[in-house]
């Protein structure tokens, strides 16, 4: 009887952690969406493939050698190992019943889990650059930050790395993930520079709408659904009690944040601009999820409600500070993801106990170096040899037609000259 409730929670545990992976996955149609309708419609068709695209990249990549590196043994607290290629042996029955339960989910299972991880990190970095970036260059640093970057400071804390044992914690990743993604964007937009017309020679900044708010929108509303899968699969299991008043506990509070966030953004922009900015609304969304990722468990409902409240604000304030230095980001993806990513690692003080303010800062310091450099290194390599940056022509008329000679809208742009 005994080795039959293993097996069952064993089975429990892996469907709950393919379902929340495949919650996961579906966040690239959340991003994809939401970044399609955010720029402009000449530049739509080049967002579509560079999100399936990164996707599939990552998926192989991480299997190549990103698995590996970030959850080998390693050389040391510092330094990961870089055993290649994934092994594909999983758990026999014989293993999982004699560890009396402590081998609870499939070894396949937890690297599906992971890797819908990295490929919302790079997606990040889809929004920032978009409308200007060659192609190419885009998906080459994808293969850098999903196979190497992205692991390398993920086994610092998740792998057993200087920062697990410091004890920084970020429950799914608003450190780690996220501000991860916004930092490798904010390395490559400050190479790359603004979009033509952004940025006028007085210091006026000129509104560069997207094309599509009901498809931007539904983008958020996907990934606000599969953040459920993003912070409860960090549960990993769900097959006992505590287990499961857990999951209920990390949804719940994921959903409040959320919601605190657009109030919060909404309410924000109308003082700040007369007007209830929607762009607003979507990004303060996406700022209450980060916000609470670092820590979905510990909070009170109402306090869970706060930290997306808080994180609504400061995307607003950090939308508009980095426009009037003249970093554009056309989909508030450095905002939404690093100012709230760093807000909420801060957030997990307070409801945590074991948390500590330094080790968090340490954490924050360490990812936030780590990746800049490396990032900013491998986007100057791309500058100098392929170059980052589609033509000034090619600008105007749209990446769709220079890198991918199609149109998303065909009916509505035939006529235009």
């Amino acid at each position: 009887m005994e080795s039959q409730v293993i097996e069952i929670a064993y089975a429990l545990d892996t469907f709950y952690f393919l379902v929340s992976g495949a919650l996961v996955m579906w966040m690239a149609a959340g991003f994809t969406m939401l970044e399609a309708g955010l720029v402009r419609s000449k530049s739509t068709v080049e967002i579509l493939t560079k999100n399936i695209a990164l996707y599939s990249i990552a998926c192989i990549m991480y299997m190549l050698i990103g698995y590996n590196i970030m959850y080998g043994d390693g050389f040391n607290s510092l330094i990961p190992s870089f055993m290649p290629i994934l092994s594909s042996v999983d758990n026999s029955v014989e293993e999982v019943l004699l560890s009396g339960g402590e081998i609870y989910y499939s070894n396949l299972s937890d690297f599906f889990f992971q890797v819908v991880f990295v490929a919302t990190a790079m997606s990040i970095v889809s929004g920032a650059v978009a409308e200007r970036m060659k192609l190419w260059a885009f998906l080459i640093f994808a293969v850098v930050l999903t196979g190497f970057i992205y692991p390398f400071q993920g086994f610092w804390s998740w792998g057993g790395g200087f920062l697990d044992e410091l004890g920084y914690l970020d429950y799914a990743g608003s450190g780690i993930v996220h501000m991860t993604g916004a930092v490798a964007a904010l390395a490559g937009v400050l190479l790359l520079g603004a979009r033509k017309g952004k940025y006028g020679p007085k210091g006026q900044i000129n509104a560069l709408p997207g094309a599509n708010m009901p498809l931007a929108t539904l983008g958020i509303f996907i990934l606000w659904l599969g953040w459920f899968g993003f912070n409860g699969g960090s549960e990993l299991k769900i097959s006992d009690v505590e287990s499961a008043n857990a999951v209920a506990r990390v949804f719940t509070n994921t959903n409040l944040s959320a919601a605190g966030g657009v109030v919060a953004a909404l309410i924000t922009s109308r003082l700040l601009f007369g007007k209830t900015d929607l762009t607003m609304g979507l990004n303060g969304a996406l700022a209450g999820l980060v916000a609470i990722t670092a820590e979905p468990l510990m909070p009170h409902p109402l306090l869970a409600t706060t930290i997306g409240f808080i994180g609504g604000v400061l995307v607003v304030f950090s939308i508009v500070l980095l426009d009037k230095i003249r970093i554009d980001d056309p989909a508030g993806a450095i905002s939404a993801h690093g100012t709230a990513g760093i807000w909420g690692v801060f957030a997990v003080l307070l409801s945590n106990p074991d948390a500590s303010f330094v080790a968090q800062l340490v954490g924050i310091l360490s990812i936030f170096t780590f990746v800049f450099t490396l990032s900013i290194l491998f986007w100057l390599i791309l500058k100098y040899t392929m170059g980052i940056r589609v033509s000034e022509e090619d600008e105007m008329r749209g990446v769709d037609i220079a890198e991918c000679g199609l149109e998303a809208y065909p009916e509505f742009t035939a006529g235009r000259k």
